[in-house]
Order: C-alpha cells, then structure tokens, then sequence
C-alpha cells in the first residue's frame, strides 16, 4: 500500500495531538496570557528564549513588512520565523521534552500557516453589488424618456389663456389635462401650489411645483400622495383627503343635488375616508403609503370620477347610495344623534343579532380607536361605517382581520378552541331562549375545522380564514344568530358553488346596499306621501336623497375627525373639540 495514503493523515493526527499538548501546559497559558494583556495594552511584548538561554528576546511589534501572520483573538502574531527560530521561541512542556517534536510541530504549523495565508493573498473579484441594477423605487421607476422642458411648455401655454397667468380652482381642470393627470386631481394641484391662502396659483409658482414633482416622483401613486400630503410626511392621514373629496363634492356632476344640502357634505366624506381606508390602507396604521396606494385600486377609481356621471356606479368608494345605506342605518341607532353610539345603540342593530360578547369586544378598542370614545363606552359614525362594511361583507381580507381581532381574546394571532367555545356559548344561549336545539360544541367545532382546514392542529390562524372560501359562514356561527340559522337552511356545498359561481362580479356588501337603498327610498316615498297628503309628485330631487336627511337632523360641524382603526397614536387627535 502506498506510503502517502496512509501516513499523511496519521502523522497529521500526531502533530495535532502534540500541539494540543503543549497547549494545554500550564506555562505555555501564562506566557499566552501575558502576550495578549501587553498586546492589549498596546506595549511591546517580549517572550524570553528560555530554551538557548542566551536571554535573546524576540519582539512583537506592529512593522511594515510582509511577514505573514496568525490571528489569535483581536491579535496578531508574526509567522515569519523559520522553524528553528520558532522551536526557541515556544516554550516546550518539560525541559527534556527539547526534541526534534518541537521542530516537527514548528515546521508542520509554519507550513500549515503558509498556505492558509497565501489562500487569503489572492486577488478578489471586483464586487458584484457594482453592477446590480437599482430595484427599489418607493417614488415609482423613473421612466427613461420624459421630456419634462416639453410638460413644462405645454402647462405654461395652458397658464397663458387666464387673466394675468393665474388660475383658479375652477380653471385647474385644464391644468390638470396639461400635467397629464386625471380632471379631478386639480383640487390637490391646486391645493399644493398654494392656491388655498390666495384663491389663485400663479404659473411661476405651480410649475417650480411641478416640476419638483416630475423629477422626484415617477408614477402616479407618488405623485397623488406628495400632492395630499403635509410636508415632512410621506404618508396620507385622514385629514389629508378632505379637500380633495370637498372638491369632488363641489364639482361632480352626480353630487350636484348636495349643493342645497351643504350640511351633509361632511358625513358623505367621512364616508368616503372610512372607505377609502378600510380599502387600501392594508397595513392598518392610519397612514396611507405610496406602496399601499399603488397596490390598490383608488386611483383608477379617481380617474373614472371624470368619465362616469352617476357618482352610483362607483361603489367601491364614492358611491352617493351606499353612504346613503350606512347613515341611515346609523341614525335609526343614535337615538340622540351626538354622532356617537354605545353598546346598547349597537346592539339593536339588525333586531339584536350581534351577541353580546361581540358587541363588547368591538368596544374594547380591539378596532377601534379614539380615547374619547372609548373613555365613555361610545363609538363614532366613522367606526360604525367600518363595522357595518365588515358585519355585511365577511369575505374581504379587512373584514376577516376586523372579526379575526375581535375573536382573538388573547391576542396571540390564533383562535383557540377556548375562544371560539366562549363565543359559542352565548349562541346555544339564544338558540335555547327559541325553542331551538343547538348542535353541541363539540359537533360545531368539527364542522368548523372541516370548513376552514387549519395548517396547525388545535388552532385557527388569520391565513387559515384568508384561504376558506366560506369565512361568513364561520363567523355568522358564532356571533350573529339571524345569519347562523339562514346559513343552517342551505346546504353548505350549495354555497359554496354560488360563491364560486359568483366570481366577485357584485361582493356581498354592494347587494346588501342595493337592496336596503331600495327599501329606505321606498319607506321614504310613503311616508312622505302620507304626510304630505298624497301629493302626485314627489320631490323633484333624485329620490328625495337630500331632503330625507335634510329634515331628519339638525346641522353638524364641517367634519367630525374620524377615529383611526389603526395603531397610531391617539394622543394625536383632540375629540373633546368636535362639538363645541
């Protein structure tokens, strides 16, 4: 057998055992320890030749030269001895132990050491991260040919047709067509020009605006939020949005109707907001982003503003009718209209079908926020438009996270057995108090698994809702009576096909809210009808949409700041002024 296979690796496991030999003296740690307490301290270290004995001391110090070097903690020792120079310097374990193995072991770490070293020494390739394109654009990717001289040029023939080149909110529509921007972005160009302090922007003033905009921000979503937000931000808060829905209020041909009624146009903006945050505003932290804008929907929804002149169409956000569903819906609850509710009011909401412990858990601030609110057990018209979006529309991914922190009472992120029998309990109550026998927790909570199929065993999670195609089914089981037993009738396959079948072409919310504006205009018209004599004709205004309001409450302030559903600070917002 060939001599190198065999003895190389056994000699290397002697050398290595007699190096961990030395090692392991007590003499050989003290010396050790000395050099690295006067490296430490920055001195100049002398290790004594205790071998030759000719008191020669070998010094370590910091030199320019190219000897090579070992790293013994943040230390470095020079290597550039040659083995017998070594074999002096080590002390050895016993003074007979000054054999050959000393000069064995300098020479096979010296050599050992060489070619680590010369390893470290080669040249490295340029770094890569030079050449890696840019990938992340919170601003939008900058597109390759603007021409923004040509953008500028073309805004300022537009600012030379008004009297003294200034414009004002009513001739902003023809800017907003020069900046390539959707009609209805002319409030918040307006607004951000500084229009609002003079009634006016000059051409000077908007196009050093403009242009700033063009060369900082490259697509649409960064743009709309550097236009709407306050400086230093760059995020969109509530407030943010109320002159630009003011100005949509003001100017849309399908909210003209509102221009007798001025003092509801806070509550339809409210409105909107609460939409328009309950929609895009994923993260819920009160603050809109730009990545959160583009993601959504939103500004294609403003773009549609200028072609569609039923503002009904557009049911994601604006829609006139849907806000219409919910104020009403909020009225007949606050019996003394202060804009506020407690659990009672919510209670009666759909003849008592919420259960308690939910109502509780909605005021215990687990989607709510607002310290005024919850200092007096209330909540306000904004939490109410998220509550009813998220009570008639269990399958959206806000409304599944508004039920999943309601139902999640520890606030671990799951929704334990414990939990979901708490809720139940008060479900067998209402169940027996109707003569009906309720299916026992155990047989409800098979079904439930079955339904949802968690990943984890003994635990719901908020993924496991988001991927059930049955979500409403799951929660109407456990807080809402009148829906549980609907849900009992049908057979769940049925459902789910109908659901399938559907394919999101109308969502549960807008059905509900077609169907109860139908019923309001209805009730509306007889009442009216009966109290007016009978008159043959009703009220030229589009299904009495402003008078029904108009007479039923007496006026409100501009705007009633809004509780953020978010984690955000609460201190931020003074609700003691809202109704001075």
């Amino acid at each position: 057998m060939p001599s190198g296979k065999v003895l190389q690796p056994v000699l290397k496991m002697k050398v290595d055992e007699l190096f961990l030999c030395w090692l392991s003296q007590p003499e050989t740690q003290l010396m050790l320890k000395d050099c690295l307490r006067r490296l430490k301290n920055e001195e100049k270290t002398e290790i004594g030749n205790g071998d030759s004995g000719n008191g020669k001391n070998e010094r370590f110090t910091n030199t320019n030269s190219n000897s090579k070097q070992c790293i013994l903690g943040d230390t470095r020792l020079p290597l550039s001895f040659s083995p017998p120079q070594l074999s002096t310097t080590l002390p050895l374990a016993t003074p007979g132990s000054a054999r050959n193995i000393s000069n064995v072991r300098a020479t096979r770490r010296s050599s050992g050491t060489r070619i680590v070293q010369t390893k470290k020494e080669e040249t490295l390739p340029p770094s890569l991260s030079q050449n890696i394109p840019t990938f992340y654009f919170p601003r939008g990717c900058p597109k390759e040919k603007v021409n923004i001289d040509a953008v500028i040029a073309k805004i300022e023939r537009t600012f030379s047709e008004f009297p003294n080149e200034r414009a004002t909110l009513e001739d902003m529509g023809k800017v907003a067509k020069a900046c390539e921007c959707p009609l209805y972005w002319k409030g918040p160009l307006f607004y951000c020009a500084g229009g609002e302090r003079t009634g006016y922007v000059s051409v000077h003033k908007f196009v050093a605006m403009w242009r700033k905009i063009l060369q900082t921000c490259y697509d649409d979503a960064a743009k709309f939020v550097h236009l709407l937000m306050n400086p230093g931000c760059n995020y969109l808060v509530q407030e943010d949005f109320i002159p630009f829905l003011q100005d949509v209020v003001n100017s849309h041909p399908g909210l003209s109707f509102l221009k007798e009624a001025s003092e509801f146009h806070s509550r339809y903006i409210t409105t909107v907001i609460q939409r328009i945050f309950y929609t895009v505003n994923r993260s819920w932290s009160g603050k809109i982003t730009c990545n959160e804008l583009r993601k959504s929907n939103f500004l294609q929804n403003v773009a549609l503003l200028e072609e569609e002149a039923d503002i009904n169409q557009l049911t994601e956000y604006f829609s006139y009718e849907h806000f219409y569903v919910i104020y009403c819906k909020f009225w007949e609850l606050d019996t003394d209209h202060d804009l506020y509710i407690d659990r009672k009011d919510l209670a009666r909401h759909n003849d008592h079908a919420i259960s308690n412990r939910m109502i509780e858990r909605i005021f215990s601030g687990a989607v709510t926020r607002g310290r005024k609110a919850q200092k007096d057990g209330k909540i306000s018209y904004a939490d109410f438009v998220w509550f009813l979006i998220s009570e008639e529309d269990k399958k959206t991914p806000t409304s599944i996270e508004y039920w999943f922190r309601c139902m999640d009472l520890d606030g671990d992120g799951a929704l334990s057995m414990y939990e979901l029998e708490y809720f139940y309990e008060e479900q067998c109550q209402k169940l027996d108090n109707m003569a009906i026998e309720p299916l026992p927790f155990e047989d409800c909570l098979c079904q439930m698994l079955d339904l949802v199929k968690p990943q984890y065993e003994g635990k719901i999670t908020l993924h496991d809702l988001k991927r059930c195609k049955l979500t409403n089914v799951f929660f109407d089981t456990f807080f809402n009576i009148e829906k549980y037993l609907d849900h009992e009738q049908k057979d769940q396959f049925s459902m789910l096909r109908d659901s399938e079948g559907e394919s999101q072409e109308i969502s549960d919310w807008e059905r509900y809210a077609a169907e109860e504006y139908d019923i309001l205009v209805a009730e509306e018209a007889a009442s009216d009808q009966w109290n007016d004599g009978y008159e043959a004709e009703l009220n030229p205004i589009d299904h009495q949409k402003a008078n029904v309001l108009k007479y039923q409450m007496e006026k409100r302030p501009f705007f009633e700041m809004p509780s953020h559903l978010a984690d955000v600070d609460l201190d931020e917002y003074d609700y003691e002024e809202d109704f001075e």
